[in-house]
């Protein structure tokens, strides 16, 4: 071959070719550097039959200079990239990009100097010096890293190096991690796990591909059950890909993997300095990482032997990608697993509804966990209506629920709180002048964090500290924090039951794997009487001491018009339920609602999840909504609002006219502003016989934009702000 098709990690490039030196051996899958112009650029050698680019004459082209030190990306991944960018409406190179998504691991083996404490002391002790050395107890990074750990500029670490306070250790940067032990320890299944840990053990020793739905109820031992097809890909030398929904959630299922295989697994997520990244991904792709456990970006990982993949929590709205390449990592897992050729498991308490369907027309086999491990019980769940037991003026706690949470504190119990809004307050307003504070790049209210003394936006990051006064009138004391957070609520508690110790669990405060590693270890020790919680704490966590789950406003999820929203509420609810009552004690769950004749809380206090779906499934039918229709979207931004409308304004004129589709909008989107971009959207609502994304890309393809135009698709969405 002395010509070949690179795609190139620039979408506005598209293909190139270019000529392969003599004495030099490439195939599809190999990793380039390639010339362009006076630069030097990376590129993926793919097969030009599947790729469509333009012929550019023999003499034309211009050589690669190299082939990186990485083994090619296998034709399962490639497949895989193109697919995504295929079913999603993205560019190809976009997909690729995740699949090289750490630079220095490219580079080829290394060693790499990092800082350590040495136990030393400073001959001068500043209170900056001292702060970071407190904060650097037990890391070990560069001093970039460490700088960011300790919230210090690098000079004061270097001169803390000086001082020989600091040492330098040199580290391979591609060392193989600790083998995990697929028979460490043998685990009780019950007969139920049993039946389906054997089931999937027998598919991975197959190595064909197939789809499996775990639908078990809270308690019941999916982690568990699903160890058991983990170890038996062990034992054939095959690598394992655990899906996470959130960064949170590792440390607790670090430690359940680590009880049962000795060692822990191999973690990928963002928040991994880039080292980790490194020697991750260079791991993986020689084979000797054994079993991953990441967030969603995982999946695009260059995996040499995968075996088997899990999708842990797999209903979570979290596996979609909002932005770059929206995609579902449910459902691409389940396409990885189908080019590389072998098991995958969606494991879930309450699985979505598309995967239900599945189940129910063969494409997935079902399998059932319908009690909870170790005969513990499912706990009695009761509504509380507000309209009857109205809460004390100024308060969101009706006295059924506080006096619940009292007889738990006298038992050395522990109750959690559910309340799916982070802060104190989602609206602050001053009540001389009616001044509402703003976000000044979103259409969105800044909402007050207390513990912090700062107004934050929860969509683009903005924030200022809380004042003292209002800035539109600049009256003192006049600003009202309106509706509550869970600040808000946790404030409510230490007033109403002053001895309760209170933690606030939420993506602010368990922001990493070391505060979650903190938090599960206060709440075993019993240091944490009472948590209150955002989703964080719906999922994932085992706490045997924990008796008593309040919902505090179930109607929360059900406001605002997404059409997904009776069954996230089902699915949120029935997980935070879950928490209560998971040892040998019984669990009560007590639901705050004005609205306890609406279906999906009926439901959950009946605990008759088939009822809901069932009702759930009809009305999907009857709007032509997934998993029976599809639905695809259509965003245009621009700082511009005049040219974001006018650029919505032309897209809509020329829609297209197709059977079985319908076109919404355009319209400025509920989130009209956005990080300072003005948004519209159109919606779309096609039978399942419409080749949707095709039409997408020969209408959209037809128009130019200006450049400050953006025009983004999300088929399938979740978000419809």
């Amino acid at each position: 071959m002395n010509r070949v098709r690179c795609l190139v990690l620039n979408a506005a490039l598209g293909p190139l070719d270019y000529k392969v030196p003599d004495g030099m051996q490439v195939e599809p899958g190999h990793v380039v550097e390639c010339p362009l112009g006076p630069r030097t650029i990376i590129g993926i050698v793919w097969e030009a039959e599947r790729l469509p680019g333009t012929e550019v004459p023999a003499e034309k082209l211009r050589p690669i200079r190299g082939i990186l030190p990485v083994p090619p990306l296998s034709a399962p991944l490639r497949r895989l990239i193109e697919w995504t960018a295929d079913y999603y409406v993205a560019s190809l190179a976009g997909v690729a990009r995740m699949a090289l998504s750490s630079g220095g691991a490219l580079k080829g083996p290394a060693t790499i100097t990092e800082y350590r404490l040495t136990g030393g002391m400073p001959e001068r002790l500043t209170p900056q010096r001292l702060a970071a050395m407190e904060a650097l107890e037990g890391e070990q990074a560069t001093i970039r890293e460490l700088a960011g750990i300790a919230g210090v500029s690098e000079g004061v670490l270097r001169g803390l190096v000086n001082q020989g306070v600091l040492e330098p250790v040199e580290v391979d940067c591609d060392r193989p991690y600790d083998e995990a032990r697929p028979d460490f320890t043998q685990v009780d299944l019950s007969p139920e796990q049993s039946e389906a840990a054997g089931t999937l053990s027998r598919a991975v020793r197959d190595a064909k591909f197939a789809p499996f739905l775990l639908d078990g109820v809270t308690g019941s031992g999916k982690t568990e059950t699903y160890f058991e097809p983990v170890a038996e890909a062990l034992r054939m030398g095959r690598q394992v890909l655990v899906l996470l929904p959130e960064i949170a959630l590792t440390e607790n299922f670090l430690h359940r993997f680590e009880e049962r295989f000795g060692v822990a697994p191999v973690l990928w997520h963002s928040s991994l300095k880039s080292t980790e990244r490194r020697r991750a991904w260079r791991n993986v792709a020689s084979g000797e990482a054994q079993v991953v456990v990441g967030a969603r970006s995982a999946l695009f990982l260059p995996f040499r032997r995968l075996g088997f993949i899990v999708v842990d929590e797999a209903h979570e709205t979290s596996f979609k990608q909002e932005d770059g390449v929206r995609y579902n990592a449910r459902d691409v897992a389940v396409m990885r697993a189908h080019f590389e050729g072998i098991p995958v498991v969606l494991a879930s308490a309450t699985p979505a509804l598309e995967s239900l369907q599945m189940a129910e027309s063969g494409v997935y086999a079902k399998l059932d966990l319908p009690s909870r491990f170790g005969g513990a019980e499912l706990p009695s769940i009761d509504l509380v209506d507000l309209t009857q037991e109205k809460p004390p003026h100024g308060m969101w706690l009706a006295q059924r629920l506080v006096d619940g949470i009292a007889e738990r504190l006298e038992r050395g119990e522990q109750s959690l709180l559910f309340l799916n809004r982070r802060g104190y307050a989602p609206l602050t307003l001053c009540r001389n002048c009616g001044f509402r504070f703003q976000c000044p790049n979103c259409s969105a209210w800044l909402v007050e964090h207390r513990f912090t003394r700062r107004l934050a936006c929860h969509h683009c990051g903005h924030e200022t500290p809380s004042p003292d006064r209002c800035p539109e009138c600049g009256e003192p004391d006049c600003l009202v924090a309106c509706g509550p957070g869970v600040e808000r609520i946790a404030d409510e508690i230490a007033e109403r039951l002053p001895d309760a110790r209170v933690f606030v669990a939420t993506s602010d405060t368990l922001n990493s794997p070391g505060r979650a590693a903190e938090f599960i270890a206060q709440v075993e020790g019993g240091a944490i009487d009472v948590i209150v919680g955002t989703q964080l704490v719906t999922k994932g966590f085992h706490f045997p001491e924990l008796t008593l789950v309040g919902v505090v406003d179930a109607d929360l999820g059900l406001e605002g018009g997404d059409l997904r929203a009776g069954e996230r509420t089902y699915q949120q609810v029935a997980q935070v339920a879950g928490r209560a009552g998971r040892g040998e004690k019984p669990g009560e769950v007590l639901i705050q609602t004005r609205h306890p004749e609406a279906s999906v809380i009926s439901a959950l206090a009946a605990g008759d999840r088939d009822a809901f779906y069932s009702v759930e499934t009809e009305m999907r039918r009857e709007a032509g909504a997934p998993p029976f229709g599809r639905w695809a979207s259509i965003i245009i931004s621009s700082e511009d609002e005049a040219e974001a409308r006018e650029a919505a304004r032309r897209i809509g004129d020329t829609r297209p006219q197709v059977d079985d589709l319908m076109i919404l909008g355009p319209a400025p989107a509920p989130m009209a502003l956005l990080r300072g971009r003005y948004r519209y959207r159109l919606l779309m609502n096609a039978r399942r016989s419409v080749q949707l994304q095709d039409v997408i890309r020969r209408w959209l393809g037809s128009i130019d934009h200006p450049p400050g135009v953006r025009v983004g698709v999300d088929i399938d969405p979740y978000s419809f702000v």
